[in-house]
């Protein structure tokens, strides 16, 4: 049965439509809220935001406000382990095995390692078919031990598709070589350098942070980060329904802070990640990352052939570590929201009700992040797989 459509005010209409031609409302369902953020290497040149963070207080949104920003999360956390990588402290090409203390394999495949290079392009023949959102007292080892986990008929490195329980195994790695909590870790790694207040699953962000919360909608119904939920366990809580985080364990159980898709930021804050890599892993006479790095983390490692992975429907055709590479020329490939041909490197989110990109065109030295709440899957895009609401965000883009 088809989303109910329903009518917002003309404001909201108008950013999100780009060439309204009446001063009527458009009849479509339309976010609750929308933020979008143009940059380039020096630093912002358009602000818009429109609609509400919270419809129960109508508090309007701004692009300082934070949202759950969904898989553009994993982008993140690959700029983590590549600060451990040139640290020294992690190999991408190793078996991971080394880190967590107890062998990890594809059952199916028992001689072929598995490697943080796969785990972060999505080539570890890990699936998505057992939850991989877990409880906080959970045992991810116990987990990843059902054969159901894993692709029984591509090996390791041989075949592409998302998932993912790629990025809380990723989140363990990160956590045993270093004995550091993840959420706390990737604010010493990647948002504290910058004085960026955000944090995975609220438990380190500060209270103006949560003060400012986006809530998320699907159908104009709360789903996501409404006061309530903040006030009560940022995390999963413990299968007893405790929620004791003074028992973490590091590695045991990498899920904790979703660092698959619970990286709460603003729009504001996202575009600095962006300048950050337009900039070769500097941004305001602070470097996090060496330029070769940046190189590594945004080039594509795997391209779709029309054999080699799955593609969702033409949404997906290249990918990097945890980076979506845009305008991919390849038959059933649909993965270019700009509609201009333009090869772009980033990454999309979807969940919750909530969708949200992160795009840079390198060339140019320029860049777009946006996320937008209430967004129906049924509201197609024209152009491209991906929805009209990001099409229309991600054309407003100005080189």
């Amino acid at each position: 049965m088809p989303a109910k459509r329903t009518t917002i005010p003309l404001a909201v209409s108008v950013f999100l439509a780009g060439t309204p031609t009446t001063a009527q409302p458009i009849p479509r369902q339309e976010p609750v809220g929308a933020v979008r953020i143009a940059f380039d290497r020096k630093g912002e040149t358009a602000v818009r935001a429109a609609g509400v963070a919270d419809r129960a207080t109508g508090r309007k949104l701004t692009a300082d406000d934070p949202a759950r920003i969904a898989s553009i999360s994993k982008l993140v956390v690959a700029i983590g382990v590549m600060r451990l990588v040139e640290a020294g402290t992690l190999d991408l090409d190793a078996d991971i095995s080394r880190w967590l203390g107890a062998r990890l394999r594809n059952p199916a495949f028992p001689d072929a390692p598995i490697t943080l290079r796969q785990l972060l392009s999505h080539t570890s023949s890990l699936t998505d078919t057992v939850d991989y959102v877990l409880p906080l007292d959970a045992d991810m080892q116990a987990v990843l031990a059902d054969p159901k986990a894993w692709d029984a008929e591509h090996a390791p490195g041989r075949f592409y598709r998302y998932a993912n329980f790629n990025t809380p195994v990723v989140a363990a790695v990160m956590e045993k070589a270093t004995g550091e909590r993840f959420d706390l870790l990737m604010k010493r790694l990647v948002l504290d350098p910058f004085e960026l207040d955000a944090c995975y699953n609220w438990a380190s962000c500060s209270a103006q942070a949560k003060a400012r919360a986006v809530v998320q909608y699907r159908e104009r119904q709360p789903t996501r980060d409404t006061r309530d939920m903040i006030a009560a366990c940022p995390v999963a809580p413990a299968s007893d329904g405790s929620c004791d985080l003074s028992k973490w364990q590091a590695g045991r159980n990498g899920a904790i802070f979703s660092p698959q898709g619970g990286l709460r930021i603003s729009g504001r804050d996202l575009a600095r990640i962006g300048r950050i890599l337009l900039n070769g892993g500097e941004l305001d006479g602070v470097r996090l990352l060496t330029p070769a790095s940046v190189r590594t983390l945004l080039a594509p490692l795997w391209t779709y052939d029309g054999t080699n992975g799955e593609p969702e429907k033409g949404f997906l055709c290249r990918y990097g570590l945890a980076t979506q590479v845009l305008a991919t020329r390849q038959e059933g490939c649909r993965d270019d929201p700009f509609a201009d041909g333009r090869p772009r490197v980033g990454h999309a989110g979807d969940a919750y009700g909530l969708k949200s990109g992160l795009w840079l065109d390198i060339a140019r030295g320029t860049g777009v992040a946006y996320f937008a709440t209430d967004v129906l899957d049924a509201d197609t895009g024209i152009k491209s797989a991906f929805t009209r609401v990001e099409e229309e965000l991600a054309r407003n883009l100005r080189p």
